[in-house]
């Protein structure tokens, strides 16, 4: 099980905002975060990831504790098995598509599994190519690979396909259910499309000023 409990103050184009949450997830779930902008989504992604500090919270990662401001202990975030995705590629630049995918093997493992995830994503024939050479979307598919490899015990995925064609959208959008689910993985998404949320997840968070006011199915939500 995932368990959180995150509190912070937050300043946004609306004025301030007093972020505080308390989430708990079942291991293989895929949970959707969904809100108005500047409510704190990314925010709290970041926070689980260790890239942002709470002012005061615990995050618990089966058993294993991330973060307990009470008892001082804060995870850096090399420390903490994750995958993000922003929407950002976040690709390195002077690495070809296949040195950004073994950027992610720990040791250098598991070279068989690169290869298969390459062959996965229709990239194989392009793992010599540098980024600059992909499109948006043969980047974007580098990047959730890239997050795959490491098999992560929590996988977030901030907005990772807004700024991609409805028809790419829906390609990655099986790219990430077929990775989810392969994996095991218990995933984050944050997104502002209501039919992305109810294709992708079963489990629906919204978040308004600062606290989540739903935890339900999205299809319940959005009708």
């Amino acid at each position: 099980m995932i368990e959180f409990q995150l509190a912070k103050k937050l300043t946004g184009a609306g004025g301030d905002i007093a972020l505080q949450v308390d989430c708990r997830l079942q291991p293989g779930e895929m949970v959707g975060i969904y809100g108005p902008s500047g409510a704190g989504k990314s925010s709290i992604l970041r926070m689980l990831a260790g890239l942002m500090s709470p002012d005061k919270g615990f995050i618990q990662v089966g058993g294993e504790v991330w973060m307990d401001t009470k008892n001082g202990v804060s995870l850096r975030p090399q420390q903490r098995h994750i995958g993000m995705v922003f929407q950002e590629y976040s690709l390195f630049p002077n690495m070809t598509v296949l040195q950004n995918l073994e950027f992610a093997l720990e040791g250098g493992r598991d070279k068989a599994l690169l290869w298969e995830i390459l062959e996965i994503i229709g990239m194989r024939e392009l793992a010599g190519q540098r980024p600059y050479l992909l499109s948006g979307g043969q980047k974007q598919r580098v990047a959730l690979a890239r997050a795959m490899l490491r098999r992560p015990k929590l996988l977030l995925l901030d907005e990772p396909l807004s700024a991609l064609d409805r028809e790419m959208r829906k390609n990655l959008q099986s790219y990430i259910l077929r990775f989810h689910r392969d994996f095991q993985l218990t995933t984050l998404i944050v997104s502002h499309d209501a039919a992305e949320i109810s294709r992708l997840t079963e489990r629906l968070w919204v978040l308004e000023n600062g606290t989540f006011v739903y935890d339900g199915a999205p299809k319940a939500y959005f009708i």
